[in-house]
């Protein structure tokens, strides 16, 4: 098990997309969507690493494993307001690559994690 969940491959790789989000897309969002798709994807960025953490502080693997499940969700739920972002271009094609290949290697290493957590404690 890992010593912190800082050392976990799945919360590197989804805050790795948070930062990105900020620095990529957050900052490109006009003012008139402050308040509807920035806080969207602030939080849903913000929830796949606090999921992340909460699961792995869980003293159970099963309660772990329901919080990377959420992460996972949160990971979704950050590609689909990419694709609005894209939509509305609000951001360039190259962007929303950038955000597919990043989500898309997210949600790998969290079912990795997963499938080590249910293989362990069979």
């Amino acid at each position: 098990m890992a010593h912190s969940f800082e050392s976990l491959e799945c919360w590197q790789r989804c805050n790795e997309l948070k930062i990105f989000l900020k620095e990529n897309v957050l900052m490109k969002l006009p003012k008139s969507e402050r308040f509807e798709l920035y806080s969207q994807i602030l939080r849903a960025s913000r929830s796949a690493t606090a999921n992340i953490a909460e699961g792995w502080g869980r003293y159970h693997y099963k309660d772990n494993i329901k919080f990377l499940v959420n992460a996972r969700g949160s990971v979704a739920e950050i590609l689909d307001h990419g694709i609005e972002a894209k939509s509305w271009e609000y951001i360039s094609d190259e962007t929303l690559k950038e955000i597919r290949n990043q989500t898309t290697r997210c949600m790998q290493v969290i079912n990795g994690y997963i499938r080590y957590l249910r293989k362990s404690n069979e």
